[in-house]
């Protein structure tokens, strides 16, 4: 391979350089997503940690999750809303300097207020990057705009999974200090997003493309409608995506008395799916269309979410494997699509996105645990396998894509 740099010219540049310029940054933004996401998670990991330092009670617990989940959830949509009209190449850089300093001052916290406040600046930082960093992964995507956000989001399921890992082997061993050695994550995350952020201006001085094809708007009501929609499709899939994530160890060793151990090899298997559906969703959305796409795994999941709670423990990993690749898969589409339905508005779009998969994935697992505890968590997993059957709205869903498949005959 040329060790010639792979920045284009301001002329046009070949479709090779161009290729290979667009999957550097979809590599380098998937990357510092899975940094990022890898710290929020390492962040609620710890709690423990602090209640038995700080002697918090569960009420001063919820109040850091509230202060965090509301800078790192309800902000997203507002930074959105911002960046498009007033783009800020660095913010990517600027947003995980934030993450930075929150993690450093978490890791020197005295009492319980600044405690507050690092969580504050941790979830800023996340409502900063998750906008801006979706718009840099549909500026890099070349058309590919499916695929670009599942390379994106992969990234993130990633670091999720990871936190939890490296703070039971680092920060529950060693203490609240070490939560600074994550700051050289935070500090790695800043070098590669200002080099982001370099290509990102470069784009906005290139001559812009012509519009020509660009489809004709639609209608202020079905927008609404459909953007209605969209959010109803998402409130299934994160409350029933909390419920596994949160409760599936429990459910396993509460029905079927597994160890903790296999319980989490039940979760390992489910997670690895999500993850295998988050890469792969973007890119058949490309390829079939990506209200097919939707279709599929919101309602075509709902026979096997309806049978898990009545499946043998084998079949019931089997079930879940099918249930985490097929919801997972529906994100990137409705991402895309939803970017699609509202041109000109990429980053309010991931914004509210990305800040409600966050919100509905906390809120629904504080709502399942409560109905666990009066109902048992049997008929919690019961009542959430009807979960996926409000896929059925998709009906409403206008055609906004013409599938690759379909344009290149």
């Amino acid at each position: 391979m040329s060790s010639t740099p792979t920045t284009p010219a301001l002329g046009a540049p070949s479709s090779a350089q161009a290729e290979q310029t667009t999957f550097r940054i979809l590599g380098a933004i998937s990357f510092s997503h899975f940094l990022n996401d890898m710290i929020q998670s390492l962040m609620l990991a710890i709690y423990p940690l602090f209640k038995t330092d700080f002697h918090l009670n569960f009420g001063q617990i919820g109040l850091i999750t509230l202060t965090y989940q509301f800078t790192a959830s309800l902000l997203q949509p507002l930074v959105g809303a911002y960046t498009d009209k007033h783009p800020k190449p660095y913010s990517l850089a600027v947003g995980m300097g934030f993450t930075l300093t929150g993690l450093l001052t978490l890791s020197l916290a005295p009492n319980f207020p600044i405690l507050l406040l690092a969580a504050a600046m941790v979830g800023t930082g996340s409502s900063i990057f998750h906008p801006e960093s979706s718009r840099v992964a549909r500026m890099a995507s070349g058309g590919r705009h499916g695929l670009a956000q599942s390379i994106f989001q992969v990234g993130g399921n990633a670091g999720t999974a990871t936190g939890p890992l490296l703070a039971a082997w680092i920060v529950l061993p060693h203490g609240q200090h070490s939560v600074a050695w994550f700051a050289l994550a935070a500090l790695l995350a800043i070098i590669v997003l200002t080099g982001v952020g370099r290509w990102y201006s470069h784009q906005h001085r290139l001559p812009k493309k012509s519009a020509a094809a660009k489809s004709a708007p639609l209608p202020p009501g079905v927008v609404r409608r459909t953007l209605a929609v969209l959010l109803a499709l998402i409130f299934s899939k994160f409350f029933y995506l909390a419920s596994i994530n949160s409760y599936l160890i429990f459910y396993l060793m509460h029905k079927f008395h597994v160890s903790t151990e296999v319980g989490q090899y039940h979760l390992f298997i489910f997670l690895f799916s999500v993850a295998a559906g988050t890469l792969l969703g973007g890119p058949i959305g490309d390829r079939i269309g990506r209200k097919a796409v939707i279709w599929v795994s919101i309602l075509g999941v709902a026979p096997f979410t309806l049978a898990l709670p009545y499946a043998s423990l084998e079949v019931s990993a089997v079930l879940s494997a099918i249930i985490g690749f097929m919801l997972a898969s529906a994100f990137p589409s409705m991402v895309v699509y939803a970017q699609e339905l509202m041109p000109g508005k990429v980053g309010t779009v991931a914004g509210l996105f990305f800040g409600l998969a966050f919100g509905l994935g906390g809120v629904g697992a504080a709502v399942l645990g409560q109905l666990a505890d009066l109902w048992g968590i049997d008929a919690v997993y019961q009542l959430c396998s009807f979960l996926p059957l409000i896929g059925l709205l998709a009906v409403f869903l206008p055609n906004l894509h013409t599938p690759r498949s379909a344009a290149a005959k």
